[in-house]
């Protein structure tokens, strides 16, 4: 394990334990077995530390959105559970990296503070990743989108769905909760998402041609 790695796993034990308020560069120090000028040879100051341990959690959680995904559009699972399976693993993986602290909402709070940007550029990044698989699943599928709908639109939406859900639940907490209501509320934004399909007229119901010259 890199000496940074090692680093952002003594801090992320550090915040869960303290909080990110009552946490110390010190701290984090010790618990990786480092001195402090080893520390700051890597991070500037605790506000840099935090900021790099948010990071490693946001991509820890997009790639398991990502392996979700992938892993029910090869089980050849409907839209909707296959954008559930992508959001709630992204969730269900940012929520466990501080699941078990008594400063959750502390944690989560000050992440919206010093690493909002993150937090932005993060979230752009998860919109594309869905509208990638919804278009993927939708050409797939040979599914059509009601009109004026994109597979960008219908990622935003979902995207604010969560956000929506989030409004109800600041810290995620209850976790089982709030995963529930936000897969009822995507499945169900999903389901108004796509058009119908046209049933294909019975074979009675087509015209019969005569030949010509038949008599009648």
């Amino acid at each position: 394990m890199s000496p940074r790695d090692r680093i952002l796993d003594a801090a992320m034990t550090v915040f869960r334990r303290h909080g990110f308020r009552r946490s110390s560069i010190e701290e984090t120090a010790e618990a990786a077995g480092l001195t402090r000028q080893a520390l700051y040879h890597h991070f500037k100051s605790k506000e840099a530390l935090f900021r790099a341990v948010i990071e490693r959690v946001h991509d820890g959680a997009l790639a398991d959105g990502a392996d979700a995904a992938e892993r029910a559009e090869a089980a050849g699972k409907p839209l909707a559970a296959i954008v559930v399976a992508q959001v709630a693993a992204r969730l269900r993986a940012f929520v466990a990296s501080f699941d078990g602290s008594p400063h959750v909402e502390e944690l989560f709070s000050e992440h919206l503070i010093h690493a909002r940007d993150l937090y932005q550029h993060y979230s752009a990044l998860h919109d594309a990743q869905v509208a990638a698989t919804i278009a993927r699943t939708v050409r797939r599928q040979k599914l059509t989108l009601v009109p004026g709908m994109t597979a960008a639109k219908l990622a935003r939406y979902v995207e604010l769905a969560v956000t929506g859900t989030k409004s109800a639940y600041p810290s995620m907490r209850p976790a089982d909760a709030f995963l529930r209501d936000a897969e009822a509320m995507l499945r169900t934004l999903i389901a108004g998402a796509i058009a119908p399909s046209k049933p294909n007229k019975p074979a009675s119901a087509r015209p019969v041609r005569r030949k010509a010259g038949a008599r009648k």
